[in-house]
């Protein structure tokens, strides 16, 4: 995967699916800027970013809603850049649903193979295989005001599905949901892509859907892609603060680095630290994930794991987990399960031994 976002072959050869060059949009409050894009085939890409980085602009301009002020889109080498929305045999399912109250559920299904007017029979037998497929088949008869959301979300999905698209648009299609409900067509979705091997760009802010479903993600900020990689890539090694920021690293610290043998020190403060990245100048901001960093009562045995003391001073249980911030001259967020905190019992005040590897240490 190129730095600009584009899809190398490794091996075999990789078909292009979608291809953005350039494209750009101004709507006033929400604007588009030179976005840049190419998907593969099949591929799976997970859209993050603050509200109003230009997420729904983007999926809504592929899908022909609005022609972009400059640029080019193309699928499937076809441009289709001025091509009418209901030509481009793309779908887009939005987190609102969108269905028609006074039809069936049958009838939303195939309300678009209607459309297209598809043999009746063509029709009946692909609304009961999606129907099937979502487990919203004894649903057929019924409206939608009579459904949850789930059940309903799950209509707007196989309403597209069954038009065959070769690229579907998903703006958010989980955020309405409760948290059990959406675990569930999360699931529902990862199955859809495996069998349909339909080609999905999806919205989100929910992070656990880019490491449930991405092939990558990419953050949007201002109407940039702002980063592009696989989920490890992007939450990991954040191109920048506000992208270390926003994907939930909480211990980002300037610093300075020279080499050191095979590792790179960087100096903060009054305390060192081993790294693996190598970065291209001398004053960097050094970041490190919250669950990368061990909590211990004292300091393990010397190695090449970095080691900082410090002392709690706040404690906050998250539910799940229990974050742990330690003061160190330096600020330190930590995070800790319930099972691991309750072991530990660790409370303010105490010191403890913040332990984690080179590798955790994100130099940019």
């Amino acid at each position: 995967i190129s730095s600009n976002g584009s899809v190398v072959p490794r091996g075999s050869e990789v078909i292009i699916m979608l291809k953005i060059d350039s494209l750009s949009k101004d709507l006033g409050e929400f604007v588009l800027r030179d976005v840049t894009l190419s998907v593969a085939e099949g591929e799976y890409i997970v859209i993050i970013g603050p509200t109003g980085a230009g997420k729904t602009i983007l999926l809504e301009t592929i899908a022909g809603i609005y022609n972009p002020d400059q640029g080019r889109i193309s699928l499937k080498g076809n441009e289709i850049t001025g091509v009418p929305p209901k030509d481009r045999s793309i779908c887009m399912v939005y987190q609102d649903y969108m269905l028609f109250p006074h039809l069936t559920v049958a009838e939303n299904i195939g309300f678009g193979l209607k459309i297209r007017k598809e043999p009746s029979d063509v029709i009946n037998r692909k609304v009961i295989e999606a129907a099937d497929f979502l487990s919203i088949d004894h649903l057929l008869h019924r409206l939608p005001d009579t459904l949850s959301g789930g059940e309903q979300q799950r209509v707007a999905i196989a309403r597209a599905v069954v038009m065959e698209p070769v690229l579907l648009l998903l703006d958010e299609p989980l955020s309405a949901l409760d948290v059990q409900t959406r675990e569930k067509l999360r699931d529902e979705l990862k199955r859809l892509h495996a069998a349909y091997h339909v080609t999905v760009i999806h919205v989100t802010h929910n992070f656990e859907e880019v490491f449930s479903l991405a092939d990558r993600v990419a953050v949007m900020s201002g109407g940039r892609i702002v980063q592009i990689g696989t989920p490890e890539e992007v939450f990991r090694k954040p191109a920048d603060e506000f992208i270390a920021r926003f994907v939930g690293v909480e211990n980002i610290f300037p610093g300075t680095w020279r080499t050191n043998g095979t590792l790179s020190e960087v100096t903060i403060g009054d305390f060192s630290l081993r790294s693996e990245a190598r970065p291209s100048k001398t004053d960097v901001l050094a970041s490190i994930r919250p669950e990368d960093i061990l909590v211990l009562h004292s300091p393990a045995p010397a190695d090449e794991q970095n080691q900082v003391i410090g002392i709690i001073s706040n404690i906050l249980d998250n539910g799940q987990v229990v974050k742990i911030t330690v003061d160190a001259g330096s600020s330190f967020v930590a995070v800790m399960t319930r099972r691991t905190f309750h072991e530990m019992n660790p409370g303010i005040g105490d010191e403890v031994t913040l332990r984690f590897p080179p590798s955790a240490v994100h130099l940019f």
